[in-house]
């Protein structure tokens, strides 16, 4: 009860240091008392001493933590554990002066201020956060202070306390400040703890006059840029699914700079006093209070969960943090997304604070200059500022900003027309533009999302040709793409608990639609020829843009998203001014945006039931043109190193096989002469080659290689092959630190246990497969290619790794090794806070030739290698695979025959397969076998001749 009043206290005056004394936490008569009797008592007071304020810190913080889960105050738990340090340090020092160093009148040379600057000087400490000191001192250090810093430095040390100090006079502080932004800004976050008042206030009034007046300007530069660096360090997103909240975008840190600019320009150190100074408006100012609550309760709880200061909320703590702050599961939306969304809205506030501060700034600077510079400036702005067609807005310094702040309560339209003109003359937005936007949500009605130009202006947004993502960006930040189309404000700041997706929703989502903005400009021609070469053709652009934008609007709903976003965009469609047929078509390829990737990556390109299905499924070239280019953007816009040359290249096989079933047999490229232009060009990269050695290059592949596999690949790998041609055995390893992958390649025999032992020796070395390519080659010997998640920064490093996961496939293929004594060695990633509901399926209609086995399960290392050992046992012949995995989730797809070469028909055998291999799915360990893996793959495909 006390508690929830002191969090009452807070919010009524959400800036006024709340009376934090508490015997629950310490109490501190109690304290000076024990230590006085350890004085007293003699012998090792310091080991006493530590031995006591070690249990003490322990006791205080145990009550501290039990507090937050009473009242869920994560900015009071942040100022009761400032309160306890404060405490035990002025207790510490005070035993230092008193009883050790037996000096407790100090001279005027011996004046000590011990202060507290940075976090800790803000009064605000998670668990596990730094404690920053500065020893002030008036003159130079003498041996008593230098005597008495070291007590009580060594003695936080000794309780586990990770310290940062500096020692300094007022001179040194005055200069120091000078010259480097990072020590003034910790020195503006300054606190007497304990020590000389006289000398801290001296201190405080040079460094407010000497230091801060005059030189606001600088500061905020130099704060809004360091701001800027530290988001491009982390991506520049605040949608990452696993975000920092401290450095992160939107984060802590970011609420941090806000407090320092206020503090520095405005004099203010509470929200009430800028609210009252008119830079934000009470509603933001309370917004203000809820972010930083909300984030300093998720940062202490993270720092209590993991016992250290832990700032990355990663997805094993996700689950825990959201059970901890009460988020239960609705229907559609697991408590952990719902936490996650909460997440990423607060962080959206931040940077709504901060464009808001910004804005203030920047018009009081304005008013600032001198009359005759204003007048001057003002006349210049007004002779280049005007819009064509539009008296409601204007350009200031290539901005666009409102004539006055009824424009958009005169006509809501204008909500929409901003973005349009921004848009068409390729204007970035003025803070006082998105600052009024923001105030006049609520001027989004269902009117507005009803009137005809309203949707019209919006389609122009959508589909310009220059930047769409950063108009429906900005858009979005300023709240109203969420507000004029509602369903997707329901994805705003969503994330899918997984390990795949990247982002929060709406983020891909703007993503994809900047994606296809690119290959439009022509920026993607080398990198993604299909696309690039068939989006000039492509007659509905506008529908691909709409399909793009809501594709995945439909996450966070108990039903299937894909089905249930093409009835969101039946009901959309006709509202943005498309017809039926255009509506249609749009609600097609939201129902099936997944379709291209699945069969590409999941389905084997060689069999003709395969492209005859999909082919009957898009049934028309058009459809077939606008399906790839939105299967394209979507998987690029999943986050880095999610799209590959290998995946390009399994989706423009999939769409040269698929383009003469739609045109009656006519193709612009028919198979067979992909494969010859693919070995022409081969040739002609070899061309240095004696005719002999690079004939041989060519012949020793079969089709499918040179229909699969990227022109740069093969060349690489022909000159590797030669290396090897008498070799029985031969590998290499190959890094890639932008992707995060590494590469392994190994030429062998061919045999029908090569596929598992390989795999075997990833998962002995705990290395997850996200890439892999099997060919058999003309000679007999197999050609396997693997990319493996990368697990060390350093090149070496990893190569080492690299070279042990060879030496690995080398041991088990020699007889050398056993797969259940490697795989006893293999570290085991834990994946334990997903939920995968393991499904075994066996399907005769997919293939006239081949039983398809498709196996979908939660990814562990060994799985791979477990699922092929399975159907060998099973006497399946495995004639392809197909490994994708998406994140923590796997979906494997094999093709097989019994031994005879027969599709497996028998209603007993296929319940048989199904319970074996559902039995390794559900397996902790997996069932043993003769050969192992690690499975997070993307596509697999083994080439028979």
């Amino acid at each position: 009860m006390a508690a929830r009043q002191a969090k009452a206290r807070l919010s009524n005056s959400p800036d006024q240091q709340p009376d934090l004394r508490c015997p629950e936490i310490l109490d501190v008569a109690q304290l000076l008392a024990d230590i006085g009797e350890i004085a007293r008592s003699g012998g090792d007071s310091r080991a006493a001493l530590l031995q006591h304020m070690r249990s003490v810190n322990k006791q205080g913080r145990k009550a501290i933590e039990a507090m937050l889960f009473e009242d869920g105050s994560g900015i009071l738990c942040a100022r009761r554990i400032s309160w306890l340090q404060d405490e035990l340090i002025r207790a510490i020092s005070d035993f230092a002066l008193t009883h050790v160093f037996a000096t407790p009148n100090l001279s005027s040379a011996e004046r000590v201020a011990v202060l507290a600057v940075g976090g800790y000087g803000r009064g605000t400490l998670a668990p596990g956060s730094d404690i920053d000191l500065l020893f002030l001192l008036p003159y130079k250090q003498t041996a008593l202070g230098e005597q008495c810093a070291e007590f009580l430095l060594y003695l936080l040390w000794d309780m586990g306390f990770k310290v940062g100090h500096a020692t300094r006079s007022v001179d040194e502080c005055i200069r120091l400040s000078l010259s480097d932004f990072t020590i003034r800004t910790a020195v503006l976050d300054r606190r007497l703890i304990t020590g000389n008042q006289q000398l801290f206030d001296e201190m405080s009034r040079r460094f407010d006059d000497e230091v801060v007046a005059g030189s606001s300007a600088e500061f905020i530069a130099a704060k809004l840029a360091e701001r800027d660096a530290r988001h491009a360090r982390s991506g520049d997103t605040r949608y990452l699914v696993e975000p920092n909240v401290k450095e992160g975008k939107g984060g802590l840190r970011d609420l941090n700079t806000l407090f320092w600019i206020a503090k520095y320009h405005y004099h203010a150190d509470t929200r009430e006093e800028l609210v009252a100074l008119g830079v934000l408006s009470r509603r933001e100012g309370r917004l203000f209070g809820k972010a930083d609550d909300f984030l300093w309760a998720v940062r202490c709880h993270m720092h209590f969960l993991t016992g250290k200061a832990e700032e990355r909320l990663s997805f094993d703590l996700q689950p825990e943090i959201a059970e901890r702050l009460g988020y239960n599961t609705h229907p559609g939306l697991k408590g952990v997304e719902r936490f996650m969304k909460h997440y990423f809205l607060i962080a959206k506030d931040v940077g709504d604070l901060t464009g808001i501060l910004c804005a203030a700034l920047e018009e009081e600077n304005a008013k600032e200059a001198p009359a005759g510079l204003r007048q001057w400036l003002g006349n210049l702005r007004q002779r280049s500022r005007s819009i064509p067609g539009t008296l409601a807005f204007q350009i200031d310094s290539n901005r666009i900003t409102v004539t006055s702040k009824t424009v958009f309560a005169e006509d809501p339209v204008n909500l929409i027309r901003i973005f349009t003109l921004a848009a068409r003359h390729e204007l970035e937005y003025h803070p006082d533009a998105l600052k009024l936007i923001r105030r006049s949500l609520l001027l989004i009605n269902q009117d507005l999302r009803d009137n005809a130009e309203a949707n019209s202006l919006f389609l122009d947004v959508l589909t310009d040709r220059n930047n769409p993502e950063l108009h429906l960006r900005r858009m979005s930040e300023a709240g109203v793409l969420g507000r004029f189309i509602p369903e997707f404000g329901k994805i705003v700041a969503m994330m899918q608990f997984n390990m795949y997706h990247h982002f929060t929703v709406d983020e891909h989502l703007l993503r994809s639609i900047g994606v296809l903005s690119r290959i439009e400009r022509g920026l993607y021609q080398d990198e993604l020829p299909v696309v690039a070469s068939i989006i000039s053709t492509v007659k509905d652009r506008t529908a691909l843009y709409v399909a793009l934008l809501l594709h995945d609007i439909a996450k966070g709903r108990p039903q299937d998203h894909s089905v249930a976003g093409a009835e969101i965009a039946r009901q959309i469609c006709p509202r943005f001014g498309l017809d039926e047929r255009e509506t249609e078509l749009v609600s097609w390829l939201v129902q099936e945006h997944l379709t291209m990737s699945m069969v590409a990556q999941q389905r084997d390109l060689n069999d003709r039931k395969t492209i005859l299905d999909f082919a009957e499924k898009v049934q028309s070239l058009e459809r077939l043109r606008l399906l790839t280019i939105l299967t394209v953007c979507d998987i690029r816009a999943v986050g880095p190193g999610v799209w590959n040359g290998w995946k390009g290249q399994l989706i423009r096989t999939l769409y040269w096989e698929s383009e003469p079933m739609l045109t009656g047999g006519f193709t612009q490229t028919s198979r067979a002469n992909r494969v010859q232009v693919a070995r022409t060009e081969l040739a002609q990269a070899l061309a240095d080659w004696p005719e002999a050695d690079k004939q041989a290059a060519l012949d020793i592949h079969y089709e499918n290689y040179f229909l699969t596999t990227p022109l740069e690949d093969q060349v690489r790998l022909a000159h590797f092959i030669r290396e090897s041609a008498s070799s029985g055995f031969v590998a290499s390893v190959r890094t890639d630190s932008f992707r995060g992958m590494t590469e392994i390649t190994v030429i062998a025999p061919d045999h029908p246990r090569l596929l598992s032992t390989i795999a075997g020796g990833c998962a002995a070395a705990g290395a997850n497969i996200t890439d892999a390519q099997v060919f058999t080659m003309s000679d007999g010997r197999a050609l396997d290619i693997v990319t493996v998640s990368r697990q060390f920064p350093q090149d070496e490093d990893e190569m080492r790794r690299g070279d042990r996961i060879v030496r690995n496939i080398r041991d088990l293929l020699g007889g050398k090794e056993a797969v259940p004594t490697l795989l006893a060695r293999r570290p085991v990633r834990d994946l334990s806070s997903f939920v995968v509901r393991p499904q075994v399926r066996v399907d005769n209609e997919l293939s006239n030739a081949l039983t398809v086995i498709e196996v979908e399960g939660l990814d562990r290392p060994g799985l791979l290698c477990d699922l092929t050992g399975a159907m060998s046992d099973l006497n399946l012949d495995i004639r392809s695979a197909h490994i994708s995995t998406y994140g923590e989730k796997v979906v494997d797809v094999f093709y097989v025959t019994d031994l005879l070469g027969m599709k497996v028909t028998g209603e007993n055998r296929i319940e048989r397969i199904e319970r074996r291999l559902m039995s390794v799915l559900e397996s902790a360990e997996g069932e043993a076998s003769s050969s192992s893996s690690s499975n997070t793959a993307l596509a697999f495909g083994m080439v028979q001749p």
